[in-house]
């Protein structure tokens, strides 16, 4: 049993029935079909996540706004001089400020892990093992390639986002918060608890500037991740029939399909 829960195709009359069809893929639990068949919906997503899910996602928006401003500064002030002004210092504080955010974010999100359902937990491991996954995020690939006409219904994440959200959430928000407190070490100065912490990454990676440019390329990665991540929620939301925009709002997943896995 994993936490990739699926769905028969749809439109196939020949598939088994949804209890058959999970115990076949290993997926949903029978408790879980039951009520969808009663009530067309689960619950998936607790309080907790929900709220993370949207602090973090405010927070990540004010990092890429103003670490992109930090890497390309305003070349100058409509209003007096530069040194009357405190614009960049308004920048720097608000990227900060959205950092510890972020952190402090993350950390709960991690306590969540191992106290939430098992939906909660899916982010921090990816089922290497498991040769069904495998062949689900084959067929996913080909259904977002608009190569399989037909599409699967999952509880929790399917196991291509399964993987996207592992490498760039989990892998890649623990890689920008060592990099940022990294870069934060250098302006607090030697001695000081954020140098004590992560002023040994400057010198695992060798200069500053080589960590700055790390720092920037991990923020393209993620404007990148953002973008098809709403692109996917939105095509899984119309296209797949099933909530994915709303789910992460009230928790709940609906299916509009009477056959659900």
């Amino acid at each position: 049993m994993t936490d990739t829960d699926i769905t028969i195709r749809i439109p196939n009359p020949a598939a088994p029935e949804p209890l058959e069809a999970a115990r076949l893929t290993g997926g949903a639990r029978p408790e879980d079909i039951e009520y969808i068949r009663k009530e067309g919906a689960v619950y998936v997503y607790e309080a907790p996540v929900r709220l993370w899910h949207w602090v973090n996602a405010a927070a990540i928006l004010t990092l890429m706004g103003t670490g992109y401003l930090i890497g390309s500064p305003p070349p100058s002030m409509q209003i007096g001089e530069a040194s009357q002004q405190f614009v960049f210092g308004y920048i720097r504080f608000a990227h900060f400020a959205a950092a510890m955010i972020m952190t402090v974010g993350f950390f709960g999100r991690i306590y969540w892990g191992f106290v939430g359902n098992r939906h909660a937990r899916q982010i921090f491991y990816i089922p290497i093992t498991n040769a069904r996954w495998w062949r689900e995020i084959f067929f996913e690939l080909r259904w977002y390639l608009f190569i399989e006409a037909e599409p699967k219904k999952y509880i929790g994440h399917n196991p291509l986002a399964h993987v996207a959200m592992f490498f760039f959430v989990t892998l890649g928000m623990i890689f920008m918060i060592i990099t940022g407190f990294a870069l934060y070490a250098e302006g607090a100065g030697q001695g000081s608890l954020p140098d004590t912490l992560f002023g040994w990454v400057l010198g695992l990676v060798g200069n500053s500037q080589r960590l700055h440019t790390l720092h920037h390329l991990g923020m393209w990665s993620i404007v990148i991740f953002t973008i098809i991540h709403i692109y996917a929620a939105i095509r899984e939301d119309i296209m797949s029939r099933q909530s994915m925009v709303t789910t992460i709002i009230s928790g709940w997943r609906t299916f509009r399909d009477d056959r659900v896995e």
